[in-house]
This record gives C-alpha cells, sequence and structure tokens, in this order.
C-alpha cells in the first residue's frame, strides 16, 4: 500500500491515528493498512503532535515492544486489537 502524506489526513483521521498508536496492543501494520501511514511516519505524526516529554516516554515503550511490532508476535496472535478493546456503544 502507497503511504499516504500525514497533512492530507483530516482532524478525525490523526487523532484516531494517535489512539492507535499510544494502544500498547496496536502494531504498526495495523495502521499502515488502515491508515497507509508508515511505521516512521507514525514516529514523525507523534513527535509532531505530542508534547516533547510525552513523545520520549511513548517512544520508549514501543521500541522494541513484540505488541507494536507483528514480526515479534507470537504466531497466536493474529489479530490487531483486543476482542473487548471496541464496545458497541
Amino acid at each position: 500500500m502507497p503511504t499516504t502524506p500525514i497533512k492530507t489526513l483530516s482532524a478525525a483521521d490523526k487523532s484516531r491515528l494517535i489512539e492507535m498508536a499510544w494502544e500498547d496492543r496496536t502494531p504498526f501494520d495495523a495502521i499502515e493498512q488502515s491508515f497507509g501511514i508508515s511505521e516512521s511516519q507514525v514516529i514523525a505524526l507523534m513527535r509532531q503532535e505530542l508534547k516533547r516529554s510525552s513523545f520520549e516516554l511513548w517512544r520508549k515503550r514501543v521500541t522494541g515492544r513484540a505488541t507494536k511490532h507483528v514480526a515479534l508476535r507470537s504466531k497466536l496472535v493474529n489479530r490487531a486489537y483486543c476482542s473487548t478493546q471496541y464496545k458497541i456503544k
């Protein structure tokens, strides 16, 4: 999938993308599949949109985290998020 320029995203899409990036169990691959935004573009967006201290905390937390990188995940996990994460309101 070709990458999407970040500046073309709507405010709602940016908000959702940031939410997905912040979630520990949503892998970068799921973000790329949903928005066409690569991991490096997600990092750039997070750096741009978050306060510096928040970005640094997030970056430290997700670096090398198995749940954020499909290649590091157990092969038994075949979903992008927890089944109870998105409840119908």
